[in-house]
């Protein structure tokens, strides 16, 4: 028998669901949510189903829009010749928010991992070259991160997708943070802060 009412007990196992929450953080949040005003709580409720119903992926970048196109790709502004390469929408939030990159994105929607059974048919890699091919595309930035299937991903797209077409391939540099230690970087960072390395004035 439940300690819980089942409301109680449906919430915190759904919440259980959602990437990042254990069953004592789901349980946290349940909790919290009873003691809240029931205002505050409909207003959770309803921006979920507020946002299911009227967000979705772009029919060109598969950036998260509420229309058919992005405010990205609808932005003339925008260099459209210069496309990075993200892994999740969430990549590019985070890359707006440096103010430096001026051009266009596309999503892949995740990376290659043949352990968990995903392979390039699983992600917009394919949708990747029907643009490269369609649109006037001068540059390829990949920005996957820079773990084992990050890496992977990109090597793949380089050698396999792009190769045939007259773009310039680029990769994020990585390195050492600044602020950082030596001491504290694993051998990878450090390896790609040498091979990185640049002149110094």
């Amino acid at each position: 028998m439940s300690a819980y009412a089942r409301p109680v007990e449906v919430l915190i196992d759904e919440l259980g669901r959602l990437p990042g929450i254990g069953p004592k953080s789901a349980q946290r949040i349940a909790f919290h949510l009873l003691k809240v005003d029931t205002v505050d709580a409909r207003r959770l409720a309803d921006a979920i189903v507020a946002m299911k119903e009227n967000v979705t992926f772009c029919e060109r970048c598969y950036n998260v829009a509420e229309g058919a196109n992005c405010a990205i790709c609808t932005d003339p502004a925008r260099d459209q010749s210069i496309l990075c390469v993200v892994e999740e929408p969430k990549d590019i939030a985070a890359l707006e928010k440096t103010g430096v990159f001026k051009g266009v994105y596309h999503v892949l929607l995740g990376v290659m991992n043949p352990l968990e059974g995903i392979g390039p048919e699983n992600l917009k890699i394919r949708e990747l070259a029907l643009r490269v091919a369609a649109e006037d595309i001068t540059e390829v930035i990949l920005c996957t991160n820079p773990n084992l299937e990050g890496e992977m991903t990109a090597a793949f797209i380089a050698s396999k997708v792009l190769a045939p077409f007259e773009v310039k391939v680029s990769r994020l540099a990585s390195g050492l943070p600044v602020g950082g230690d030596l001491e504290y970087a694993d051998e990878l960072t450090l390896g790609r802060a040498l091979e990185g390395r640049h002149g110094f004035s």
